[in-house]
C-alpha cells in the first residue's frame, strides 16, 4: 500500500531526514506536510542513548514534529550504513542534517561527498552559530540564542531583567528559514541543473527576526530596551484592564487615535496637549495608558472588543491556549487538524498556516513508529532482498 501523501504540492520531491530535537524536524515537516517524500533516518534503537529533548516518542512535541513521515534505522557510524546512505542520496533531491557542524564531515556524509554522488543534492545544514567562525563548535540551543540574538534583552517588563519567550522561536525560526532555503534551491535547479549547500543557524534566525529593532540600532543607534506589554514605538498599544480581565488595544498614528478617543467616550484627549501628538503620547506613556485605563475598567473585555473593532480600532482578548483553539475564527481557519492512527484512533495536530486552493495540505500519516518502515524504503530505493538482509546481519539498520 503507497504512503499518503499530506500534499501534491511537493510531491516530487524526496528528502533524506537526519534530523533530531526541533529545528530540523520543524523544516521538514514543512516539507512533509506539503507532500514530500520524507524518509526519516533515525539511531537503532540499540544505539540509543535515552530520551531526547521533547521527551518520549508519543509525547505531544515529537508527535507534532513528526507527522506525514516514514521512519527507518540506520546506523551513520557504520560503513554498511554510510554506503547505505550514499546509495540513497543518489535518488534523493535533498538531505537535511541539524549535527554540530564538524559531525558530518567526520561521518563522512558532508555536501562535497553527497554532490560526488548527485550533482543535483541539496544539503541543508542547521547549526547553533554557524558552519565556520570562532563559536563553530559550541553547543547551541534555543535559549542561548534568544539571550546572544537580543531578544531577552526586550522581552519583559522595563527593569525586570532578561525574559525568555515562551516558544522555541529560535529553533522554529531557523527551521522555517531552513525550509524557505530549501524551496529557493530546488526552484533554482530547475535552471541550473544542479544543486548547493544551504545553511543557517539558530543565531542568524534569531538576529533577523529582531526585525525593527535590529533596524532601530544599525540605521538610528537607538538601542531597544524592555517595554512590557506596550509596543516600543507605538502608542498607545498595550494591554489594559477591563471590568472581567485584559485586553490588548493597538492604536497607531492620528487617524487610529482619534477613533480610539472616540470610541472610548473622550473625545477631549484628540486635543489635550500632553497627548496631541505621537511624540507627545511617546513621552507621556504612563499618563496616556493611565487615562486610557480609568475609562476600559467600566465595561467587560467582550463589550470593549465588539466596540472597538467597530470603531476600527484593533482590540482583541489575551487568550490561554484552550482558549484560542475554542476560538470561533481559529475554528472557522481550521488549524486543528486531525490525523487518524493505525488503529483508527484519532489524534489532534497543529496544521499548517497557509493553505493552497488547488493543492492543500493535511495530516495524512500520524508520527512513524522507530524504524517502522526501514525495509519497504530500501526496497524502493533499489536495495534487494539479499542486500537488506545483510544490513540486517551487519547491525547497520
Amino acid at each position: 500500500m503507497p504512503f499518503p501523501r499530506a500534499s501534491q504540492a511537493l510531491s516530487r520531491f524526496t528528502i533524506l531526514d537526519l534530523t533530531r530535537v526541533r529545528s530540523g524536524p520543524t523544516c521538514v515537516r514543512e516539507l512533509a506536510d506539503w507532500g514530500a517524500n520524507v524518509i526519516k533516518i533515525e539511531t537503532p534503537k540499540r544505539l540509543e542513548k535515552g530520551e531526547t529533548l521533547g521527551g518520549p516518542r508519543q509525547a505531544p512535541d515529537f508527535q507534532n514534529l513528526h507527522r506525514n513521515k516514514r521512519s527507518m534505522t540506520l546506523d551513520l557510524k557504520s560503513p554498511q550504513g554510510r554506503a547505505t546512505l550514499l546509495r540513497m542520496a543518489e535518488k534523493a533531491d535533498v538531505v537535511v542534517e541539524n549535527f554540530r557542524p564538524d559531525v558530518k564531515h567526520r561521518l563522512g556524509i558532508d555536501y562535497e561527498v553527497l554532490r560526488k554522488v548527485n550533482k543535483r543534492i541539496i544539503l541543508a545544514s542547521i547549526s547553533g552559530f554557524g558552519q565556520d567562525g570562532p563559536y563553530r563548535e559550541r553547543p547551541g540551543v534555543d535559549q542561548i540564542a534568544q539571550g546572544m540574538g537580543g531578544l531577552m534583552s526586550i522581552t519583559g517588563l522595563p527593569g525586570q531583567g532578561p525574559v525568555r519567550v515562551g516558544i522555541p522561536i529560535a529553533d522554529l525560526c531557523a527551521g522555517l528559514f531552513c525550509a524557505l532555503g530549501i524551496l529557493t534551491a530546488l526552484h533554482e535547479r530547475e535552471v541550473s541543473g544542479e544543486g548547493q549547500w544551504i545553511t543557517t543557524s539558530l543565531l542568524q534566525a534569531q538576529i533577523f527576526m529582531l526585525d525593527f529593532q535590529a533596524a532601530r540600532w544599525l540605521q538610528a543607534h537607538e538601542v531597544a530596551k524592555q517595554a512590557g506589554n506596550n509596543h516600543p514605538t507605538s502608542i498607545p498599544t498595550g494591554v489594559f484592564k477591563t471590568k472581567d480581565g485584559y485586553i490588548n488595544i493597538a492604536s497607531a498614528g492620528h487617524v487610529m487615535w482619534d477613533r480610539l478617543c472616540n470610541a472610548i467616550g473622550a473625545p477631549e484627549f484628540i486635543t489635550r496637549e500632553d497627548f496631541k501628538t505621537g511624540a507627545a503620547r511617546l513621552k507621556n506613556r504612563e499618563a496616556v495608558n493611565a487615562a486610557i485605563e480609568a475609562i476600559t475598567v467600566n465595561k467587560t473585555s467582550a463589550e470593549w472588543i465588539d466596540l472597538l473593532n467597530v470603531a476600527g480600532v484593533p482590540s482583541g482578548p489575551i487568550n490561554t491556549i484552550d482558549q484560542v483553539f475554542a476560538d470561533e475564527q481559529v475554528k472557522h481557519l481550521g488549524i486543528a487538524q486531525n490525523g487518524t492512527r493505525p488503529d483508527g484512533t484519532e489524534e489532534t495536530f497543529v496544521g499548517q498556516p497557509f493553505t493552497l486552493s488547488r493543492t492543500p495540505s493535511k495530516i495524512a500519516a500520524t508520527p512513524p513508529e522507530l524504524g517502522q518502515h526501514t525495509d519497504g524504503v530500501l526496497k524502493e530505493f533499489g536495495f534487494a532482498d539479499n542486500e537488506i538482509a545483510e544490513l540486517h546481519k551487519a547491525n547497520a539498520l
